[in-house]
């Protein structure tokens, strides 16, 4: 099989298509969404949103509503839950934050098992991208457009709750306004990516690329290029491999994130572990030499 038989091939088949449509799109619109979270420091929030919006996927499918809906309304429900097991008790926000994602990840799973379906809902934990119609690519299409634009529209207010809420507010923008509008993208995004990876591999898809591109550069605009195309290649690529080898296309997509993240870790020029081992003894040796 020539290279250019090998690109096409999977490319026939019209569920190929839409599965490498509504994986980029996702990767994309996650790996931006991403480096926010991880330049916050809201990977376990990351985490938590995902898995809990998993109820209120199902309710909304229950009563004919959006998803998006649904995944919304018990993201943000998430979060207020946090902040009260955390403000009102001796608990800690890390622990506040598992007991309320794993109760209502829990809640999904019980709500699955019980809801009368034509369909198996259990595509929403594990992800069911090789049955993704075309509806649910519009779908995925359309809410990813919407979250990318707001992300981009008001990055520079975003960047800046990052990296210092203080002056945000003295400048006269609404920390506590900024950090909803993140959560409701962040439940937004879930939502997208619950097409490509399911429940359970989201976190992976809002974690792994911003996490990665941090160890590569020191400037968040280039952050914001690199990781989307990374994670654009990772999907790419797993869904090749997954069509090749026979295996699940969303958990191959995210062993090819992982991957890359190790990679980078091991061999960044400034931040990796052997990179940096290899940097310092270049330099030894040109101190040596003169």
């Amino acid at each position: 099989m020539n290279p250019l038989d090998f690109l096409l091939e999977p490319l026939s088949y019209d569920f190929m298509v839409r599965a490498l449509a509504t994986s980029v799109t996702a990767a994309i619109v996650c790996a931006v969404l991403s480096c926010w979270l991880v330049l916050i420091g809201w990977s376990l929030m990351g985490d938590a949103v995902s898995h809990a919006v998993l109820p209120g996927v199902v309710l909304a499918y229950v009563v004919g509503a959006p998803f998006a809906l649904g995944a919304v309304i018990f993201g943000f429900l998430a979060v207020a839950l946090i902040g009260i097991v955390r403000n009102t008790s001796r608990i800690k926000e890390d622990a506040a934050i598992g007991i309320v994602f794993t109760t209502l990840f829990a809640l999904g799973i019980v709500l699955i098992s019980v809801t009368p379906s034509q369909t198996d809902l259990n595509h929403i934990i594990f992800g069911n991208l090789l049955g993704v119609s075309w509806a649910d690519l519009a779908q995925v299409l359309i809410l990813g457009a919407i979250t990318l634009t707001i992300l981009l529209v008001k990055r520079r207010d975003f960047t800046l709750y990052a990296f210092d809420a203080t002056h945000a507010h003295a400048i006269g923008l609404n920390p506590k306004v900024l950090g909803a509008a993140l959560l409701g993208l962040l439940a937004l995004t879930a939502v997208v990516a619950l097409q490509a990876v399911g429940v359970v591999l989201v976190v992976a898809l809002l974690i792994i690329p911003g996490a990665t591109a941090y160890l590569l550069t020191d400037r968040f605009s280039r952050m914001l290029v690199i990781a989307p195309v990374m994670s654009a290649l990772a999907a790419i690529t797993g869904l090749y491999l997954s069509y090749y080898l026979d295996t699940a296309s969303g958990g191959m997509i995210v062993l090819v994130e992982g991957c890359i993240f190790a990679l980078v870790y091991l061999f960044s020029p400034t931040q990796g572990v052997i990179g940096k081992r290899l940097g310092a003894m270049k330099r030894q040796r040109m101190l040596a030499a003169q």
